[in-house]
């Protein structure tokens, strides 16, 4: 069903002004509510030079969104028993130093520099996968392990052979087999396929967008080279409010939107799990991730509550702080919608050894609820004044 005509309005407003208002030669972006897309729209020129109009489906350079699917290819492994978050990275990379560990690089905890070694960024030559791991000797590490998040395009280059080695596989090809294709990511590839949006830097100055050089990921792909479309990563939004389970368990999707590390230490608005970034708004927490790479800038994130996401994308590597741009279209959404509630049906009866043991106690001066759902035992502290959650009892 199409977003309700306030919402599709809303949205829309928000994509134009933020194309005029910023000089963005496009933006394309989408809307989804339970894994339909509800509304997409592009507006701008895809590519400057040949007058070329943007449409839903331009593929634009989702850049570091990428960390996000191999995330999910590193938790799939894990599930299958193939690895462990709190192995050493030199358990799965001969010669990989610095006492890293699966968990620290996916969270930014690792304490490793931001870049892979060399002067890529002057360069603009990455380098390969068989200069990687001996270059990495050459790596600083100004953090200690676990002390502050800090953002490494290295840690996650590193993670991609980390799936590589355990799959047996080409990193590209398990995470397109076993994690894109099942998800319905369609337009969402390696490299760019037509149509594709050019990418751009607008002169600060001038109105005219530099077109930028399409920089080869080699050893970084895992870390930021996907290419996709804003109604394709609504798909992925979708499936982190509602996963499915051929490809991650609901309980591991959660786990990786839970929190690891604090970006800002005196706002706590941005936060790390697992591979997603959580963005605080309000009360509310949004699931995702942001993109920026030469010429292109993206953003994807969900609110599993409602089942609701949004995704943007713009062919400038400059002009918008996606982040907001990219939460308040979400937090549209999200706010147009109710919460999602599963129908209730009766259930079984608690065993007999809980007799006596439901409803009410005090626990220090507060009350705490048990109660029989679902099959478990379970407790909260209603009046906690903090959001204790529930507890369930094996």
């Amino acid at each position: 069903m199409p977003a309700p005509e306030g919402l599709a309005a809303e949205l829309s407003g928000i994509v134009r002004e933020a194309q005029a208002e910023n000089r963005l030669p496009s933006v394309s972006a989408a809307a989804v509510r339970e894994g339909e897309i509800v509304w997409s729209e592009a507006v701008g020129l895809a590519n400057v030079e040949g007058g070329e109009q943007a449409t839903p489906d331009h593929q634009y350079r989702i850049a570091s969104i990428t960390k996000t699917v191999t995330a999910v290819g590193i938790m799939r492994l894990r599930d299958e028993g193939r690895l462990s978050l709190d192995d050493r990275l030199d358990q799965h990379l001969d010669g990989a130093e610095h006492g890293l560990t699966i968990r620290g690089l996916l969270s930014h905890l690792s304490g490793l520099q931001r870049e892979v070694p060399g002067n890529v960024w002057e360069t603009l030559e990455m380098p390969t996968r068989e200069e990687l791991l001996p270059r990495l000797a050459e790596a600083e590490k100004p953090l200690a392990h676990g002390a502050y998040w800090h953002y490494s395009n290295l840690a996650y280059s590193l993670l991609g052979e980390v799936v590589a080695r355990v799959s047996g596989e080409s990193a590209e090809k398990y995470l397109a087999e076993h994690v894109l294709a099942p998800v319905g990511m369609t337009r969402t590839t390696w490299m760019a396929g037509e149509p594709a949006a050019a990418g751009y830097l607008v002169h600060p100055y001038t109105d005219v967008p530099r077109l930028q050089p399409v920089i080869e990921g080699r050893a970084v792909a895992l870390a930021a080279e996907l290419w996709s479309t804003a109604e394709d990563l609504c798909r992925w939004a979708a499936f982190i409010a509602d996963p499915d389970p051929a490809v991650l368990s609901r309980e591991t999707v959660e786990e990786m939107s839970a929190f690891q590390s604090m970006v800002d230490l005196t706002k706590w608005r941005l936060g790390y799990g697992l591979g997603f970034a959580l963005y605080r708004s309000g009360d509310d927490l949004f699931v995702g991730h942001d993109g920026a790479h030469a010429g292109y800038l993206g953003h994807v994130s969900a609110f599993p509550p409602k089942r609701t996401g949004a995704a943007v994308l713009t062919n400038d590597g400059a002009g918008v702080t996606i982040s907001a741009l990219g939460i308040e279209l979400s937090r549209a959404v999200a706010d147009a919608y109710r919460p999602v509630k599963a129908e209730w049906r009766p259930g079984e009866a608690p065993p007999p050894e809980l007799e006596g043991v439901l409803g009410q106690w005090f626990s220090e001066g507060h009350p705490m609820v048990f109660s029989y759902r679902g099959g478990n035992l379970e407790s909260v502290f209603p009046g906690a004044r903090l959001d204790l959650g529930r507890s369930v009892y094996e």
